[in-house]
């Protein structure tokens, strides 16, 4: 498996990737209510993504396959963090976010990071040092919990 740098050429497979798991952080599985987030996940808007200085994408190819992506937001917050499921429990998830976040230290960020996750994934964020900030939202068709990361120096993978 091997993480790298996304490019513009990922952003059908980064959109496809999301997409193909939406059940998982909509509020109904076929996606209703959630239609403008939903497109918030085109091709075309990870591409703008992908051209802006304000989010570094990582991906994980698996014999040349897109299995995982991670985006970090303006240095501080995770934006996106989607394996295939053909993948999960395997560790993928873990290694992306430390990557990403080996990338934010090094970049200037102080230990400090956000997430919206779903509510599937949680317990994932979790296990990854994250805790609630506030209470489950409901808006816009999909669910998350507001969740933060503040990293000690001896947890800084990049130190």
């Amino acid at each position: 498996m091997q993480i790298r740098q996304a490019t513009a050429a990922d952003a059908a497979g980064i959109s496809a990737l999301i997409l193909g798991v939406s059940r998982f952080f909509t509020l109904h599985p076929d996606g209703d209510g959630a239609e403008a987030f939903l497109a918030t996940l085109s091709p075309n808007a990870i591409a703008g993504y992908l051209a802006s200085p304000d989010f570094r994408y990582l991906v994980a190819e698996d014999a040349g396959a897109l299995a995982g992506v991670v985006a970090v937001r303006d240095n501080r917050h995770l934006y996106h963090l989607f394996v295939s499921p053909a993948v999960h429990g395997q560790g993928l998830a873990r290694r992306l976010w430390t990557a990403a976040m080996a990338d934010a230290l090094r970049d200037g960020n102080p230990g400090e990071f956000t997430v919206n996750s779903s509510l599937y994934a949680v317990p994932v964020y979790e296990r990854f040092g994250f805790r609630p900030t506030g209470p489950r939202v409901d808006a816009h068709g999909i669910a998350f919990v507001p969740m933060k990361l503040v990293v000690a120096p001896k947890d800084d993978p990049a130190r």
